[in-house]
């Protein structure tokens, strides 16, 4: 079973953003997607959670046809699916602990004790042990994008949404949270979806690289298979040479 969206048109009144997208991502693989800014990324995974609808076409996520899920199995849906925001979204009155065992409050038959015990291992998976009864404002950028991986997998999903996970850090830091991408999948078994328009952090953590220009897939192939291609628009975008891009259609 996996992620796959259908013929997905999606319009904000008259800015058409996706124009017929199609995408499956494989159980088990960590599926890089990029595009130019404001191309319709970010909002083709708010449709993989329920938080957008399509206009037209479908998106399931292990056969479920999310549009159709009621408010319940919504909410079931989305306990399976981690989302890892682009400035982490963290809650500033709360501490990094409060922050990553937020998800598992809601949870039944999960004590006070087991949520202590998850939330201090999900801090250790991603290097912020002993970082618990700090408050976001006391973290750098790169521990809040990483607390905020540890609330993403604190309620151990299956799939893993990360929204330009490297945005705004430095290359140390976009090393390592390159490695826990990597890690999340090694070792947790997740299936992630990143969005990124970095291409050094897409060539590191990719099993595939999809390419979304003007509302639909342009490319679809593995790291190799990317930096080959003589399509003129993927070309122009991965090497930045908008020249390229100027007489492509």
């Amino acid at each position: 079973m996996s992620i796959r969206l259908e013929g997905v048109y999606k319009a904000f009144g008259e800015v058409r953003v996706l124009e017929g997208f199609s995408l499956e991502v494989e159980e088990g693989e960590t599926l890089v997607v990029l595009g130019r800014s404001g191309s319709g990324k970010s909002v083709m995974l708010k449709h993989i959670v329920g938080l957008l609808i399509p206009d037209r076409g479908g998106v399931w996520v292990d056969g479920r046809h999310v549009s159709e899920l009621s408010t319940e199995e919504l909410y079931l849906l989305r306990r399976e699916v981690g989302y890892v925001f682009q400035f982490a979204a963290l809650f500033d009155s709360m501490s990094v602990s409060e922050n990553v065992g937020m998800g598992l409050q809601r949870l039944e038959r999960v004590s006070r004790g087991e949520i202590r015990d998850r939330v201090e291992e999900c801090l250790e998976l991603v290097g912020l042990e002993g970082f618990g009864d700090r408050l976001p404002a006391e973290l750098s950028g790169g521990q809040k994008k990483r607390a905020g991986i540890a609330r993403a997998i604190a309620t151990r999903p299956k799939y893993l949404l990360y929204d330009e996970p490297t945005t705004g850090l430095d290359p140390i830091t976009k090393a390592v949270i390159d490695r826990l991408i990597l890690r999340m999948s090694r070792e947790l078994g997740v299936t992630g979806v990143v969005i990124t328009h970095d291409m050094e952090s897409a060539y590191k953590v990719a099993d595939r690289i999809a390419m979304l220009h003007m509302g639909q897939r342009r490319f679809l192939g593995t790291p190799e298979e990317i930096r080959a291609t003589e399509d003129p628009v993927v070309k122009g975008f991965i090497e930045g040479r908008p020249e390229l891009l100027e007489n492509a259609s």
